[in-house]
């Protein structure tokens, strides 16, 4: 995603004892369970259920809803929103700088999106959720102040990217939120390069980016924020001009070279528990010389099966100009759903890009288009991500 929405208020307090509270965690983002500061855990005193599972009796729009992320223009979320939100077909909401006016206001909204909630008939938290990745790149100001540049450049790294991941997921945790679009595990290759020019990348050594980005979702996901390893299989390779927000990526590295260098810290960011990854929407025809990675099932199966990754896969902004302008937001939503990606990532700050998501998913499990047996995998995993952040 763009790193230029930058941040305008004021930090909120975070909540009262955020620190104190840790996680156990399940590989593959299967699940998250407080504990007490002695390490006994503990049961959630939220009315949730603890399940993952569907809840049954959903129509089918509500079942599509489970795989829609939305935004909104402006300070106020909007009634169209509100009334998907209690109707039950929004999964999370992603807020940009331009949400934010003040601490006390994003406390007002939180509490309105909670409260819709709450008549959702699938009774689950929202996935509420922003880019918090450090430096130049954070919609709440606070921590983490270093960039990941910054970061991999410390005297002490891996303990950089601790305090780093636990100041995301305490900043985020105090404002109400509890996923963080980060940390981005691009192995870039020269100065100046995409990813490093917003120093959004830990360095050019894929074995270091790893373990930093392992050590930064460890701490995070100890504050019961969710991470989000980010883009896969790697922007890395991206010259200074080739933005996939802007046009069309095309990053030509063998297949050995992505699985060697690209792709090689989201294995260290499996092993750490990460809760989700995002995929670029770069092509790579070492993969799939036609699609962008996140509408392509065969990058979807690398991810999967060469990698390693069970949990929620998340595309990258639905918007994006990178995929070919004849698409409408429907085919986008389609095309991402066929290629097996779970959560569709609706950023315009419109409604209705949510809302055509949701109508394109769910006209397509009414007639098969998509087979029901994979998006209910699909809804599933997503429920059971948020069960995991009650």
């Amino acid at each position: 995603m763009d790193a230029s929405d930058s941040p305008h208020i004021g930090r909120r307090t975070v909540l009262a004892g955020a620190g104190a509270a840790v996680a156990a965690l399940v590989v593959g983002g299967r699940a998250l369970a407080s504990s007490s500061p002695t390490g006994t855990t503990t049961s959630s005193t939220s009315a949730y259920p603890q399940a993952g599972a569907l809840p049954a009796g959903l129509t089918e729009r509500q079942l599509a809803g489970q795989r829609v992320i939305y935004s909104y223009p402006g300070h106020t979320p909007p009634a169209s929103l509100l009334k998907k939100i209690g109707a039950g077909e929004v999964a999370g909401v992603i807020f940009f700088a331009e949400n934010i006016t003040s601490a006390k206001q994003l406390a007002t909204v939180v509490k309105q999106l909670e409260k819709a909630n709450r008549s959702s008939p699938v009774r689950l938290p929202l996935l509420l959720m922003t880019d918090q990745e450090g430096g130049r790149v954070r919609r709440l100001p606070g921590a983490p102040a270093l960039s990941e540049k910054q970061i991999g450049l410390a005297s002490d790294p891996v303990a950089a990217a601790k305090e780093a991941g636990t100041g995301a997921g305490k900043n985020l945790a105090g404002a109400g939120l509890n996923l963080n679009l980060a940390p981005v595990l691009d192995v870039y290759r020269k100065t100046g390069d995409f990813t490093d020019q917003a120093e959004r990348s830990y360095g050019t050594n894929a074995a270091q980016v790893g373990k930093l980005g392992a050590a930064f979702i460890t701490a995070q996901q100890h504050t019961l924020v969710a991470a989000t390893a980010k883009h896969f299989p790697g922007l890395g390779a991206a010259s200074a001009h080739q933005n996939t927000d802007l046009g069309p990526v095309t990053l030509t590295q063998s297949l050995t070279t992505l699985r060697s260098v690209d792709e090689a810290p989201y294995k260290q960011a499996v092993a750490a528990g990460t809760q989700l990854v995002m995929l670029s929407w770069a092509v790579y025809p070492a993969l799939d010389a036609h699609r962008p990675a996140g509408l392509s099932a065969a990058v979807v199966k690398e991810l999967r099966t060469h990698v390693g990754f069970e949990g929620v896969t998340i595309t990258d902004a639905l918007e994006a100009k990178a995929i070919s302008h004849t698409l409408t937001t429907g085919d986008r939503a389609l095309l991402a759903a066929e290629a097996g990606m779970d959560l569709l990532l609706c950023s315009s700050r419109e409604v209705s890009q949510g809302e055509s998501a949701v109508t394109s998913l769910s006209t397509a499990l009414h007639n098969k288009t998509l087979p029901p047996t994979p998006f209910h995998d699909a809804a599933t995993r997503v429920t059971a991500l948020r069960a995991a952040l009650r």
